[in-house]
């Protein structure tokens, strides 16, 4: 099955865990797509600055902090993901009380621990 993972809140910056991230996923065969800040590119994945209309998206993967993701609510929403992964600092109840409303599926997680161990 193709697990598409969006990483919201991108960075270039090598020792950011959303950077690591998009390595370990690259790294492990699964389609990358990016959102942050500032242009870029990381493992051959852009890092773009607007929310595009993608589809398909299995899993978006979050870093960025709880009081930033209100701007996102609605387009995370709008993606319908399989799943949203709350990595350690971005734990938000009321955003997680959203998603599971449109049953969309939450972990609080972290997407490296998750792909180190095969829980991926």
């Amino acid at each position: 099955m193709k697990k598409t993972t969006l990483v919201i809140g991108a960075s270039v910056k090598p020792e950011r865990y959303s950077n690591k991230a998009i390595k370990r996923l690259v790294g492990k065969d699964i389609e990358v797509k990016a959102i942050g800040l500032r242009t870029g590119i990381v493992a051959e994945v852009n890092i773009d600055t607007e929310l595009k209309p993608y589809k398909d998206i299995h899993t978006v993967t979050l870093y960025l902090n709880p009081s930033r993701q209100k701007d996102y609510y609605d387009y995370i929403i709008n993606l319908r993901p399989e799943r949203v992964i709350f990595n350690p600092g971005t734990e938000n109840h009321e955003f997680l009380k959203l998603l599971q409303e449109e049953n969309i599926a939450t972990e609080v997680a972290c997407t490296l621990v998750l792909l180190g161990t095969g829980q991926y």
